[in-house]
């Protein structure tokens, strides 16, 4: 299991505000924010993601992203509007991933810095 994941970032501001916006439907609230970084994760918790400022920052490679779990599809919904109100660019819009399995909905979006990024819904297989 991840303790959690880092990004670097060029502009702090822009990322947070990004963020701020696009976490919230999901759950996640910025925990902290120092002078060169921020860290989102679960109201009162730890941080799951951590962001700091470096100029040259750039994402990994093809095939990586990071995938959040959402709660519902209407969180799901609500992330992809957030992000996309706020600088990110789609890759995906919210919808069922039949190629994943049958219940899988999902949407796709870039940061402003390029990092891909995935709101899920997956229900159990009890619910």
């Amino acid at each position: 299991m991840l303790g959690h994941l880092s990004f670097g970032v060029r502009d702090l501001d822009a990322s947070v505000s990004f963020y701020d916006a696009a976490l919230a439907p999901l759950g996640l609230v910025l925990v902290w924010r120092s002078g060169r970084g921020a860290g989102y994760g679960p109201p009162g918790g730890e941080d799951i993601l951590a962001l700091f400022q470096e100029p040259g920052a750039h994402p990994p490679g093809p095939g990586f992203h990071l995938a959040f779990d959402a709660p519902d599809r209407t969180a799901v919904d609500r992330f992809h509007a957030a992000a996309l109100s706020k600088g990110g660019r789609d890759q995906g819009p919210p919808g069922l991933r039949p190629q994943y399995h049958a219940h899988y909905y999902a949407a796709f979006v870039l940061d402003p810095d390029g990092h891909k990024l995935e709101a899920v819904h997956q229900p159990r297989r009890s619910d």
